[in-house]
C-alpha cells in the first residue's frame, strides 16, 4: 500500500525528492530508490525529521513498537500522523505517540494498487483543516477519498470497501467456474467475467441511478436475467451479503480490541 501511495503521489505531480520511505529490508529500500527515485533510510526517526506528514503503513501487530520508537520525534516536530493500519484506534495511537498528536486514521483498499482505491478517513480533534486537506490529497492520489465523522464507522468501512474487493473476486470466481462448467474455455470465461465486472462498475459510477434501478433496467420480464435474479433472491442472496458484512465488521471491532492499547 505504501508503494501505491508513493506511485500515486508521483503520478499526480509530487517530486520523488519530497518522499521518504523506511523499511527493515535493505533490498526493498534499494528497489524503491532505483524505481521511484525516492529518499530511503532504515532510520524511522530520521524520516520524522525530514517530512511534515508521517504515513504509518506497517502491519498492525508491529505498530505499537514503531509508534513508541518515533514518539519523541513526533512530539518535537508536531507531525501529522496518517495511519493505514487496520484495527488500531486513534485512542491507542495517541497513547503511544502523545495525547495532542494530530492523527488521521484511514481505511484504503487494494484497488489503490491500480489507483482506483476507495478510502475513508477519520481525524481526531488535534487535526486542523490544513492537515485534513493534506491527508485527503495523499489518499486521493490513489482513488476516491471521503471523511467519516465517527471513528466507529471505520469498522463498517472495513467490512464494505476494505474487504469488499474479495467479495467481488469471489463472485467472479464463481461465475467463471459456472461458465467453464457450461462449456466455455477458461480463457473465454475469465475475459467475459472480468469485462462484465468492469462494465457494470463503470455504468454504476457514471450513473445517478441506484444499483436497484440499474438492475431493473437490464432485467427484461420473463427473460434470462430475471430467471437468474429470482434464483439469487429465492436463495437468500441479500440476507447472506448482510450476514457476511456484519461478520467482517464484528471481526474488525474484535481485532481493534486485541491489537490496541489497554
Amino acid at each position: 500500500m505504501a508503494t501505491s501511495l508513493m506511485s500515486g503521489l508521483i503520478a499526480s505531480g509530487h517530486s520523488p525528492q519530497q518522499l521518504w520511505v523506511s523499511d527493515t529490508s535493505s533490498t526493498l529500500l534499494q528497489s524503491h530508490r532505483d524505481n521511484l527515485q525516492v529518499n530511503v533510510t532504515a532510520d524511522n526517526a530520521k524520516i520524522v525529521q525530514e517530512v511534515d506528514v508521517v504515513v504509518l503503513a506497517v502491519k498492525p501487530q508491529v505498530l505499537r513498537e514503531v509508534a513508541l520508537e518515533i514518539a519523541p520525534a513526533i512530539r518535537q516536530k508536531k507531525s501529522l500522523i496518517v495511519s493505514i493500519a487496520a484495527g488500531i484506534s486513534q485512542t491507542s495511537l495517541a497513547l503511544w505517540l502523545g495525547s495532542d498528536v494530530a492523527i488521521v486514521r484511514c481505511m484504503p483498499n487494494t484497488p489503490a494498487l491500480v489507483l482506483t482505491g476507495a478510502t475513508a478517513l477519520y481525524a481526531n480533534a488535534s487535526v486542523n483543516e490544513e492537515q485534513k486537506d493534506l491527508a485527503e490529497n495523499i489518499l486521493r492520489a490513489v482513488g476516491l477519498s471521503l471523511w467519516v465523522n465517527d471513528e466507529d464507522q471505520l469498522d463498517a468501512v472495513t467490512a464494505v470497501s476494505g474487504s469488499g474487493p474479495a467479495y467481488f473476486f469471489l463472485m467472479m470466481e464463481a461465475m467463471e467456474k459456472a461458465a467453464v462448467d457450461m462449456g466455455l474455455t477458461e480463457h473465454t470465461a475469465r475475459l467475459l467475467v472480468q469485462q462484465t465486472a468492469l462494465g457494470a462498475a463503470k455504468i454504476a459510477l457514471e450513473s445517478t441511478e441506484s444499483p436497484a434501478c440499474l438492475r431493473e433496467r437490464v432485467t427484461s420480464p420473463g427473460g434470462t436475467t430475471q430467471k437468474a435474479i429470482e434464483t439469487f433472491q429465492q436463495n437468500g442472496f441479500a440476507e447472506l451479503v448482510t450476514k457476511a458484512l456484519l461478520a467482517a465488521r464484528d471481526r474488525s471491532i474484535e481485532m481493534s480490541k486485541q491489537l490496541g492499547a489497554d
